[in-house]
């Protein structure tokens, strides 16, 4: 029964440590020349910005969900079209969701070390494609 306790609390305490990670990285969306930022619309029409990684891939530009916290992943499969701020110029872009072997290539080229998938409590990892859009 003690261990079951400990168990217990050991993994309520996890549980909280990964939700205060996920809280403050929300709060203060650290950025960087690493990092770009996505706007993404919802159905309503109203836009938000997200700070995320920047992921390169055989010459693309890529984002990752790999949060718990992916609202921004959501509208982006909603819609697609979503503006994209990196290297100080902002432009329009497709938001296109990978699978298989890009996937597969994505998540190699730009892997995750342990430490932050245990902040982050080991969420799955998602990959989107941002294509210029043509515009004319």
């Amino acid at each position: 029964m003690k261990a079951a306790k400990i168990i217990a609390i050991s993994l309520l305490v996890y549980v909280g440590m990964v939700a205060a990670f996920e809280t403050l990285l929300g709060i203060f969306q650290p950025g960087g020349q690493s990092t770009l930022v996505i706007t993404t619309t919802d159905e309503d029409g109203m836009t938000s910005d997200r700070v995320l990684a920047r992921l390169e891939s055989n010459g693309q530009l890529y984002v990752a969900a790999n949060h718990w916290p992916r609202a921004w992943y959501k509208r982006a499969l909603e819609n697609p079209s979503v503006q994209v701020t990196v290297d100080g110029g902002n432009g329009a872009y497709l938001a296109v969701p990978i699978t298989g072997a890009e996937h597969d290539r994505v998540n190699s080229d730009n892997s995750l070390g342990v430490v932050f998938c245990v902040m982050t409590g080991f969420p799955p990892r998602y990959f989107v494609r941002l294509d210029p859009s043509i515009t004319q």
